[in-house]
């Protein structure tokens, strides 16, 4: 990705190491938007010595970035690297971690494909073992259940089309980010790009499905989007997830919501409520969800769940997933009438067809 005409501005990441985000846990300040902007360019053209990279990116680590600086590094992400391909349907984009899971089954594949037979179409992305943690993600499970996954972007914007769900391959619609592996799998933790390539979008939807672990960092991801100047998103719904993961956790779990007008959100539009999973049916710990192999036991369970032979625990848990997506895209007034959607085409035979469709595409 490296482009040797590139005309820098005046700030070099160890001058910005030097100067604002390295020189101490108390001293250490935030990135203009422009500076974040030089960085996030100088890093996807492969520009600075690996050492100071890694500086860098754990001395952001250590300061946490403002949502103005990851909007900036959202934007030049869609300059630089991302191709985006519009699918003609307006279809709920879901941005899981991708670096995976390793405990816990991904529920996203089944739930994706519960809420495009109740008529919301998805959109999922990964990465293949992407670090940290080189885990299962998106793509493990479509392929242990037989679906192509390394597509060129507007193959993925037809399978939304064709059959409701889509999925589009990190390598191919983000290649500049993709192109950052090895530094990053050198690094050992996470930093900032785990953050932003969740918020690629690839099919430039208008509505945003994640997960966190603080609501905090909730509210810190509605912010982002809001400070992007490329997002396309207009509404979003985050939940605490497993594993970080886009699955709902069990039991007591805070969801927030953005925008929401009125007394019940904040100042800048971002409502946060609490659900009991086991008022929508998922009554459960998260340990019952736990699997041996990840990708094809999710694989199994998908498969099992969407054609009936399935209705235990997990089948609970991927209708109130599907619940959810189904209310992210406002095709439900409520997360009780997106279930009530999800359950009946995992009753009618709906979902298992559109999974046949999905492994015939």
């Amino acid at each position: 990705m490296a482009q040797a005409t590139r005309e820098y501005g005046e700030w070099p990441l160890k001058r910005l190491m030097t100067e604002v985000v390295g020189s101490g846990h108390k001293s250490a300040e935030d990135m203009t938007r422009e500076q974040a902007r030089e960085a996030f360019q100088r890093i996807l053209d492969d520009e600075p010595d690996p050492l100071t990279l890694g500086a860098f990116w754990l001395a952001n680590r250590w300061k946490r970035n403002s949502p103005e600086e990851l909007g900036a590094y959202v934007d030049v992400m869609h300059e630089e690297s991302v191709v985006t391909a519009e699918p003609d349907a307006d279809p709920v984009d879901c941005g899981a971690n991708y670096d995976g899971k390793g405990r816990s089954a991904i529920l996203g594949v089944a739930s994706g494909v519960v809420a495009a037979a109740a008529g919301t179409p998805i959109v999922t992305h990964s990465g293949d073992r992407v670090p940290t943690q080189k885990q299962d993600a998106y793509k493990h499970v479509l392929d242990e259940l037989g679906v192509r996954t390394e597509l060129e972007p507007q193959e993925s914007a037809d399978m939304v089309d064709e059959v409701g769900f889509g999925f589009y391959y990190q390598p191919n619609f983000n290649p500049g980010i993709d192109a950052l592996f090895e530094h990053r799998d050198n690094m050992g933790v996470r930093s900032f790009v785990n953050t932003v390539e969740t918020l690629a979008n690839p099919a430039n939807a208008k509505v945003h499905l994640g997960s966190f672990y603080h609501l905090a960092f909730a509210k810190k991801m509605a912010r982002t989007l809001a400070e992007s100047e490329h997002s396309t998103v207009e509404r979003a719904l985050f939940f605490q997830g497993m594993e970080g993961y886009d699955d709902v956790r069990p039991g007591d779990t805070i969801v927030a919501e953005w925008p929401v007008e009125g007394d019940e959100s904040d100042d800048e539009g971002i409502a946060d409520f609490e659900i009991l999973t086991a008022e929508y049916g998922m009554d459960l710990t998260s340990e019952d969800l736990q699997v041996d192999d990840v990708a094809a036991d999710s694989a199994t369970i998908t498969e099992e769940i969407l054609t009936g032979e399935r209705a235990d625990g997990f089948a609970d848990a991927v209708a109130l997933n599907a619940a959810l997506r189904i209310y992210a895209g406002e095709d439900a007034d409520s997360i009780d009438e997106g279930l009530e959607q999800a359950r009946a085409v995992m009753d009618d035979g709906s979902a298992a067809a559109v999974l046949e469709e999905l492994q015939a595409f």
